[in-house]
């Protein structure tokens, strides 16, 4: 899984998990024991446990705004929830890669696992990272996110990382590989004087 879409996954959970835990805690407040030990200025639900006023309610639906604004969140919401779902299903399955040994498959995440170890050992990286994900056809798409060394050249590492994702090419045969390298350098730390 890309690193944005994880992060989307988390804040879209997050979000969600805070509305849940924020609706559950006003709702909550509606307990006569509880209701009495609230500050002030906290929203308390009707008594009768009805979240939205019926005046209220039939006020908002005659005006103008009401009508579009609920019909156009929901149908934003319901195309989120079907581009969501489509790019999960787009993704490949996440299930496991065949060798060309009789019998031998390899999960993806071990695969990417035993691609980062190969390219920590290279000489001049300071730390990798490594995703392997599973396309439509027989491709794998290899991602390696590589760390240099401060002073050490790009050019000092390529042909170790070419022979890493070469061996990985020749590992999954069958599989059409695609690789794709993206280099950043360790900065210097220097100390700095208080």
């Amino acid at each position: 899984m890309p690193r944005t879409r994880g992060v989307a996954d988390r804040a879209a959970l997050g979000v969600v998990g805070l509305v849940f835990l924020l609706a559950g805690s006003w709702l909550a407040a509606t307990d006569r024991a509880v209701a009495g030990r609230l500050p002030s200025w906290w929203p308390a639900p009707r008594e009768d446990g009805v979240l939205l006023d019926p005046e209220r309610l039939t006020r908002w639906r005659g005006e103008g705004w009401w009508t579009p604004t609920v019909v156009a969140a929901a149908i934003a919401l319901t195309l989120l929830f079907a581009y969501g779902a489509l790019t999960r299903l787009r993704s490949g399955p996440a299930g496991r890669v065949d060798l060309p040994a009789p019998g031998g498959t390899v999960r993806p995440q071990a695969l990417a696992e035993a691609l980062a170890v190969r390219v920590s050992a290279l000489p001049g990286v300071a730390r990798d990272r490594a995703h392997v994900r599973t396309r439509r056809g027989q491709r794998l798409e290899i991602g390696l996110r590589v760390w240099l060394e401060p002073d050490t050249p790009p050019d000092a590492v390529l042909p170790g990382l070419r022979a890493v994702t070469t061996e990985a090419a020749q590992a999954a045969a069958p599989y059409e590989v695609r690789a794709r390298v993206r280099l950043s350098a360790v900065s210097h730390r220097m100390p700095h004087v208080r």
